[in-house]
């Protein structure tokens, strides 16, 4: 077995309590990096300049896309991707590509995601979407999910924490629980125990060989 350890990054302290209960200390690390892409992206290289790590897995809570991720569902990541890295134009979105300054796709490393879907088989896999400011109403999650077909779920750390972990040449992957759907932002319809529960369970499942 690799001695290195895998850094599993949360945005808040108590999804890295979540997780952290259910994972052999030994083989994890976890760490409460703060909201949004940029703290993520920060905080992770910090974390990954401290020891030495073999993979990142960004996890958390997370809204799902209606009809794609069910409400206290699990997601497992197959890409990240940062939605509203890009520009308005009179003719609609243009991600950063179009513009010539970047990528705004990270792929999520595929053994990481054939070991997270084996140890949860339940799980639904797609692309989850990192954003700054997260979905509100229900025109821009519809203009969200024509845009992305593949998109299971949206969060705020997901492409940050990737960053850093390309930058440091390291497999990335994605791993969410679904508190609610994305769309009109109805803070009663929130199932935040559901999803932290399902975090709760998907940790002691997770093998990395």
């Amino acid at each position: 077995m690799n001695p290195y350890k895998i850094l599993v990054v949360t945005a808040v302290d108590a999804e890295a309590e979540a997780i952290r209960r259910g994972l052999h200390p030994d083989l994890f690390d976890v760490g409460a990096a703060g909201v949004g892409p940029a703290a993520a992206a920060a905080a992770t290289a910090r974390l990954l300049a401290t020891g030495d790590y073999r993979a990142v897995l960004s996890a958390g809570i997370a809204g799902g896309f209606p009809g794609r991720a069910p409400i206290g569902g699990t997601v497992i990541g197959v890409r990240s991707i940062a939605a509203d890295l890009g520009a308005e134009t009179p003719d609609g979105f243009l991600p950063v590509e179009e513009l010539g300054f970047g990528n705004s796709v990270i792929e999520c490393d595929p053994e990481l995601v054939k070991a997270l879907t084996a140890s949860l088989p339940d799980a639904v896999t797609g692309d989850v979407l990192t954003l700054s400011t997260v979905t509100g109403t229900r025109e821009t999650a519809d203009r969200l999910a024509a845009r992305f077909p593949q998109a299971v779920a949206e969060a705020m750390e997901g492409y940050g924490v990737a960053t850093a972990a390309a930058g440091a040449g390291l497999p990335f992957a994605e791993l969410r629980t679904i508190s609610n759907a994305v769309g009109p932002r109805d803070r009663s319809a929130w199932r935040m125990a559901e999803a932290f529960a399902a975090l709760r369970a998907a940790a002691p499942t997770l093998i990395f060989s």
